[in-house]
C-alpha cells in the first residue's frame, strides 16, 4: 500500500545543494531553494508526483482565535526522501488557487496520508470540503500504541525518533499575514520533513508487534462525520451546571442553541456571543426585558442590544414556556451505580500491570471512568471491546467474576487462577 503524508503549507524544494558550499550559506540556499505552490497548476505537478510514492506527510497551519470555523492558512506536504527536495509549502489564501488536486490525492487509497494531532487538520477538510484523507495514518495515535506516552508531543517524537531538535518560535505566529517569513517557511516545513522519519519507524513497530489493527480502530472516530457535526440542540450537553432541573436546562439548551446557531451563521467564536458562565447566569436569572440584560454581571456589552440580545430573550422564553414533557433530562445513570471501590482499586492495579506489560499508555485503554463503571457492573464501556478487550478487558471480567486474584511478586503484579 503506498503511503502519503501531508500538512497544510506546501514549499517546494526543486533543487538540491550545492556540493562544497560553504556551511554558513547553508541554511540560506535551503530557504532560498523552496517554492511556496500558489497555482492550481504547480498544485497539480506536485500532487501527480505524490501519487507515484507510497505516502505523503501532512500538516497545515490555520486561525481559529476570531473564527468559528478554522480559517485554513498554509498546507505543507512531503514526499518520502532524506532531504528538503520532495517538501513544499501550499498557499491556500493564493489568488485563484484551488485546492482540488490535493483533495483528489487525498481520496488515493493507494498512498497513505500521515498527520500528526490529525483532528483539527481532518476537520478542516471535513468542513471545507467534505473529504477525509484515506489512508489515514496518525503518528501520536501510532506513538501512545508504541509505549511513548498518552498524547504524546511532535517535539517529543522528533527528539526521540528522528533525534532532532526543533525550533518551536515561529508556532503561533500570525499565518494569515503575506508574505510569509523565512522562519515561518522553515517551521513550516519541519512539521512535515521530520515526520517521514517518524512514520516510518512507528509503521515498522506496529507492523513488528501486530499492532496495525490497534490504530486503525482508534482513527475510526477521527474519521467518522459526527466527530465534527456540532448540532446546536446538542450544544447544551456541552455546558457544565450544577443542576438538573429540567426548567433549567430547558433555558440552557435554548441559550447553548441559540448561541451555537448565531456563532456557525456569522463564523464567530461562540465565545464572543457569550461565554458559558455567562449563559449560566442568564438561565439562572432569566432576564425577560432588554433592562434585565442590563444588569447582567457577565454578559459582554454587545450582547446586551440587537441581534444577540434579541435571541437571548427569545431563547429564555421558549425555555421558561417548554412543557415538563420536552424539558432535557440528564444522564444520570452513572450518579446511580453502586461502585465497589474495592474492586475499582484491584482493577487500577490490574490496568496498571497490563498496561506496562503492553508497553500502552493505562489511560488509552481505560480511563478511571470506566474502572469504575466495570466495578459498578457496567459491560458497554469501552475498555471491554476491540483490542483493550484482548490488553485488558478480559482479565478485567474475570477479576470481577472472582477466577482471578492478584498477586505482588518484587515490582511485578501477578495473575493466580482461582
Amino acid at each position: 500500500m503506498w503511503v502519503l503524508c501531508i500538512r497544510v503549507t506546501i514549499a517546494y524544494v526543486w533543487a538540491p545543494h550545492r556540493a562544497g558550499a560553504p556551511a554558513a550559506n547553508n541554511q540560506k540556499d535551503e530557504i532560498a531553494l523552496m517554492k511556496t505552490i500558489t497555482t492550481t497548476e504547480e498544485l497539480s505537478q506536485y500532487c501527480a508526483e505524490a501519487r507515484q510514492h507510497p505516502y505523503v506527510t501532512v500538516d497545515t497551519e490555520f486561525l481559529r482565535e476570531r473564527t468559528y470555523y478554522s480559517k485554513l492558512c498554509l498546507v505543507q506536504l512531503a514526499m518520502p526522501g532524506e532531504d528538503d527536495s520532495g517538501a513544499v509549502l501550499v498557499d491556500p489564501l493564493a489568488e485563484g488557487i484551488s485546492l482540488e488536486p490535493m483533495l483528489e490525492l487525498f481520496k488515493d487509497t493507494s498512498v497513505v496520508k500521515v498527520f500528526h494531532a490529525a483532528r483539527q487538520d481532518l476537520e478542516i477538510f471535513f468542513v471545507e470540503a467534505g473529504v477525509f484523507p484515506e489512508p489515514l495514518f496518525d503518528t501520536q495515535v501510532a506513538a501512545m500504541v508504541c509505549g511513548f506516552g498518552e498524547q504524546v508531543g511532535y517535539e517529543t517524537l522528533v527528539r526521540k525518533i528522528a533525534k532532532e531538535s526543533l525550533d518551536k518560535t515561529s508556532r503561533f505566529t500570525d499565518w494569515s499575514r503575506r508574505p510569509l517569513t523565512d522562519a515561518q517557511k522553515t517551521y513550516a516545513l519541519a512539521d512535515v520533513t521530520h515526520l517521514r522519519v517518524i512514520y516510518e519507524y512507528l509503521s515498522a513497530q506496529l507492523a513488528k508487534s501486530n499492532r496495525d489493527n490497534w490504530v486503525r480502530e482508534e482513527l475510526r472516530i477521527l474519521t467518522a462525520p459526527s466527530t465534527y457535526t456540532v448540532v446546536p440542540e446538542e450544544a447544551w450537553k456541552r455546558v457544565k451546571t450544577r443542576t438538573s432541573s429540567g426548567k433549567f436546562l430547558a433555558v440552557v439548551r435554548e441559550l447553548a442553541k441559540f448561541r451555537e446557531s448565531y456563532a456557525q451563521q456569522r463564523n464567530v467564536p461562540r465565545s464572543r456571543v457569550y461565554k458559558d458562565d455567562a449563559l449560566v447566569e442568564l438561565a439562572s436569572t432569566k432576564p425577560a426585558s432588554f433592562s434585565d440584560l442590563g444588569r447582567s454581571r457577565l454578559l459582554l456589552r454587545d450582547a446586551r442590544k440587537g441581534d444577540i440580545a434579541e435571541g437571548i430573550l427569545a431563547a429564555v422564553k421558549a425555555g421558561v414556556d417548554c412543557p415538563v414533557e420536552d424539558q432535557p433530562k440528564p444522564d444520570t445513570s452513572r450518579e446511580k451505580l453502586q461502585v465497589n471501590p474495592a474492586l475499582a482499586d484491584l482493577l487500577r492495579v490490574l490496568l496498571k500491570a497490563k498496561a506496562e506489560k503492553a508497553s500502552v499508555a493505562s489511560r488509552l485503554i481505560a480511563p478511571a471512568a470506566d474502572l469504575d463503571g466495570i466495578a459498578a457492573g457496567l459491560r458497554d464501556v469501552p475498555a471491554l471491546s476491540g483490542w483493550r478487550k484482548e490488553v485488558f478487558g478480559d482479565d478485567a471480567l474475570r477479576l470481577c467474576n472472582g477466577e482471578i486474584a492478584l498477586a505482588a511478586k518484587g515490582k511485578n503484579v501477578r495473575i493466580i487462577e482461582l
